[in-house]
């Protein structure tokens, strides 16, 4: 399969989808002539889709999960990680994990109306919804649909609590509706960073904020009383792992009460576009990341085993736990046991607004 670099995308090519028996592929050499080369320069534009899904909470029973509902106002990511777990999830909607996750989008317009009439059936029990599961709730197209921002306004409607995680400083946009949340202890924020390193960043994370301006956000929110914590992950052993400490110092010292992290596991087509990655983007210390991966998986580049598909296992990733550990201690994260509250909940709103 050929790949190639393009600016602002993190795939670089579109592997086949597992499902579907016809997919696309450079031509054969002997007529390779009659087809027009491939443009690195060339911009891959975004299109966009209107998902009619008619339910908006996703249920899992997961070991591995700490939440039962999540809401995705999204479906695939113009944040373009190379990494994301969710590409995969593409397949199921006849696109491509690679270039097509970041480049064909599905957007729920419907998805406030959806939460509204979930959250006023008499057979929801109120409980930490998870935003987003899947794909990055603030991603750009988030700017100017409003998807998020109209379904944190039903949250607040209802009174029910939901914890958000996210790469984006755009919700920093969201902070007055924050703000009141947290006032009642219905709301917490995850920030994800990565990794300090721009560069690294615009490569393997290409269409989110940049690491100052995710730190910023989790000073904003914190200053505002909005309880925040990071997600250092995924971890990328013999890439991003040695930056456990500095993560998790400088979200420290912006507000950061909470920290978490996970290691990487590259399902389905992710294992190739990883792999093409690291050679085109990091070829002199690809060998090491790939075969590093290798050893926390068992010899693979994935396990789906439940209990250690997050964590992964042997001395490396026993390490990596260590060091992430004795980091959370130095910089006093994870020193506090915190929930949301239920105690809030109203489904009747017209009879509570009459008063």
């Amino acid at each position: 399969m050929q790949s190639m670099t393009i600016k602002g995308r993190g795939a670089g090519f579109n592997p086949p989808n597992r499902f579907e028996e016809i997919s696309v592929g450079p031509p054969p050499e002997d007529i390779a002539q009659y087809f027009e080369e491939p443009d690195t320069e060339r911009k891959i534009p975004t299109k966009y889709y209107m998902d009619k899904t008619q339910t908006i909470l996703a249920s899992n029973d997961s070991p591995d999960i700490g939440f039962r509902y999540s809401i995705n106002p999204y479906r695939g990511c113009e944040h373009g990680c190379i990494y994301c777990y969710a590409r995969p999830s593409h397949e199921y909607l006849g696109f491509s994990s690679g270039m097509d996750f970041e480049t064909k989008i599905l957007v729920k317009m419907d998805a406030p109306k959806l939460l509204e009439e979930e959250l006023r059936k008499p057979s929801w029990e109120p409980q930490v919804v998870a935003f987003s599961g899947n794909t990055d709730c603030y991603q750009p197209v988030e700017r100017k649909l409003e998807i998020t921002r109209k379904c944190v306004e039903v949250f607040l409607k209802f009174r029910n609590p939901f914890g958000m995680i996210t790469k984006n400083a755009l919700i920093q946009r969201d902070v007055d509706l924050l703000k009141e949340l947290a006032s009642m202890n219905l709301v917490c924020a995850t920030i994800s960073i990565t990794s300090l390193d721009n560069e690294l960043i615009r490569k393997l994370e290409p269409r989110t904020s940049a690491p100052h301006k995710r730190l910023e956000t989790v000073e904003v929110l914190a200053k505002n009383g909005i309880p925040v914590g990071v997600n250092a992950a995924p971890i990328i052993p013999g890439l991003n792992d040695v930056e456990i400490p500095a993560i998790l110092k400088a979200a420290s010292e912006r507000g950061a009460k909470w920290a978490g992290h996970t290691i990487v596991r590259l399902s389905y087509a992710l294992k190739d576009l990883f792999v093409d990655w690291a050679n085109r983007n990091v070829p002199e210390k690809a060998p090491k990341i790939i075969n590093r991966i290798k050893e926390v998986r068992g010899g693979k580049l994935s396990n789906s085993d439940f209990g250690t598909r997050m964590s992964g296992e042997g001395e490396i990733a026993e390490s990596i736990h260590q060091l992430f550990d004795a980091s959370c201690r130095r910089y006093h994260l994870n020193e506090e046991r915190f929930h949301l509250s239920t105690a809030h909940f109203a489904r009747n709103i017209n009879q509570m607004e009459m008063f």
